[in-house]
């Protein structure tokens, strides 16, 4: 098999699923020979990125400015330069960009398009650039219903679903009586110490991830006699300030500001879940997939999240239970109560991998590339 260079286009390397699907492609691509590039503005996962193998250029292409349209040029410099045969874009404003550098390169020199549709995004022109892809990966099946109902004109045959998958070595099962995480968590924060339920909802923090509603919850366990705590890694992060400010003032409001931690991302989420007896996934907008159900169930703890996009999809299918209709604060109320009182059975196996995920998008590239 020959070499192949691949290119990724997206907006920065910070947090998120994007971002760590970036980086376990290009880790594969690497693996298995091949070159992988990623071009992005930059952030604290480049680190791990070259640490791969992998190559990073540094170019502001997610920011929402007439001024980015200059980087077209340098997209186009960086595809004569390193003749890739394979571009693929994962978000919208670097897809854009991606595209219009291609269109102009004489056909001979142009490599295949393939974007990744990541999210739910409101439908519209702006969002059909994320539909122009030679071949179309939807990460779930919601994702691919979803694209077949706003993008009607989109052939089914380039649409291909990879879900996106956990490497189950990382997040090992932990046995729910085994506190060694816990301690190990309390250890790093006191105030996480002690033999309380302890809820996690972890993400980043913005308004779309639902924290409003766990405060809500944990103000409604209080109340139920249930003395849980809750952690959130993820909310506090440079810009989320004055979000992190009004989450502070409804804990005081509601009465559980002592019984909640907020902090910055951890780099130690698989021990964070084995130290939890609740993973929350109560994000207000529908995700397209859900990792993190993924991620608490291979670690064995129960997960507890609205019935919708791809967290209903994965919650339907390996943990029914925790699945509560949309925005039904006393339904979840009720579920939490049931689901620390009674945990729930757990699927033994995780069927959605990182592996499967690697080998299913490398595939898609050899397939395109002949």
């Amino acid at each position: 098999m020959r070499r192949l260079t691949v290119v990724q286009l997206l907006p920065a390397l910070h947090s998120g699923g994007v971002e760590r699907s970036t980086l376990e492609i290009a880790s594969a691509l690497v693996a298995a020979g091949h070159r992988a590039i990623v071009v992005s503005a930059g952030g604290r996962l480049v680190e791990p990125l070259l640490a791969s193998g992998a190559e990073h250029l540094t170019l502001d292409i997610g920011r929402k400015s007439l001024l980015t349209l200059r980087h077209v040029l340098s997209l186009r410099r960086l595809f004569l330069e390193v003749a890739p045969d394979i571009v693929h874009a994962r978000s919208r404003l670097p897809a854009w960009l991606g595209l219009y550098a291609l269109r102009n390169l004489p056909a001979a020199q142009r490599p295949h398009w393939v974007t990744t549709v990541h999210g739910l995004n409101t439908p519209g022109r702006y969002s059909a650039v994320m539909t122009s892809g030679e071949r179309v990966i939807c990460v779930s099946n919601s994702v691919r219903d979803f694209v077949q109902a706003h993008y009607p004109g989109v052939p089914a045959q380039r649409l291909q679903v990879i879900p996106r998958g956990v490497d189950v070595a990382q997040f090992p099962r932990v046995p729910r009586q085994d506190r060694r995480a816990r301690l190990a968590v309390a250890s790093q924060h006191p105030t996480l110490a002690g033999s309380a339920p302890l809820l996690l909802l972890p993400g980043r923090g913005t308004r779309l991830k639902g924290h409003r509603h766990a405060l809500a919850l944990l103000a409604g366990l209080h109340a139920a006699g249930v003395p849980a705590r809750l952690w959130m890694p993820g909310t506090r992060e440079p810009g989320r300030e004055s979000y992190v400010a009004e989450l502070d003032a409804l804990a005081r409001t509601l009465g559980v500001s002592e019984a909640l931690l907020m902090t910055a991302p951890t780099a130690r989420i698989a021990q964070a879940y084995a130290a939890s007896d609740l993973v929350l996934q109560v994000s207000d907008k529908a995700e397209a997939f859900g990792r993190t159900v993924l991620e608490a169930l291979s670690v064995g703890r129960p997960v507890l999240g609205w019935n919708h996009g791809g967290v209903g999809e994965l919650l339907a299918q390996l943990q029914p239970s925790g699945a509560v209709p949309l925005h039904d604060d006393q339904a979840l109320l009720a579920r939490a109560l049931q689901l620390l009182q009674q945990p729930p059975a757990l699927p033994s196996r995780i069927p959605f991998t990182l592996q499967a995920m690697q080998r299913d998008t490398l595939q898609l590239y050899t397939s395109l590339a002949g």
